[in-house]
């Protein structure tokens, strides 16, 4: 018995599979734009700090002597105090110290001590790292 074919493509099945595919791409992109929206959206100061973030984490200015706490990432980061050149900082309820110019991590964080005046402390802090 001879079978018919309606379709001049040689592969049919494979062109509805990719005119489905091209159908989710918007999608995708959109819920990607979601989640950089929500990243980005993710930081807040109070209490004298400011926070910038981006892609790749948030950079927090600390008023020194203030205690200042922010909202970064979904989790509460607090500057605890400064000794010398070392901050001890609080991340998702953990407290870690870090000198200037290095990092430590907690938590699933890698927090960073950029810089360090008399007036403030600048952290950053990214995903990855620790005991997340």
């Amino acid at each position: 018995m001879a079978r018919t074919v309606t379709s001049r493509h040689p592969y049919p099945d494979r062109v509805t599979d990719m005119s489905a595919s091209l159908r989710r791409r918007p999608v995708r992109a959109i819920l990607a734009a979601a989640l950089v929206a929500l990243a980005v959206a993710g930081c807040g100061g109070s209490e004298g700090s400011t926070t910038q973030c981006a892609l790749d984490g948030c950079t927090i200015t600390f008023p020194r002597g203030a205690g200042g706490e922010v909202s970064v990432l979904g989790v509460t980061a607090r500057l605890v105090g400064v000794e010398g050149s070392v901050a001890t900082v609080e991340i998702a309820g953990n407290t870690i110290q870090v000198p200037v110019g290095g990092e430590a991590a907690a938590e699933g964080f890698t927090v960073g001590l950029q810089r360090l005046t008399e007036d403030e402390a600048v952290v950053q802090v990214r995903l990855g790292g620790g005991n997340g």
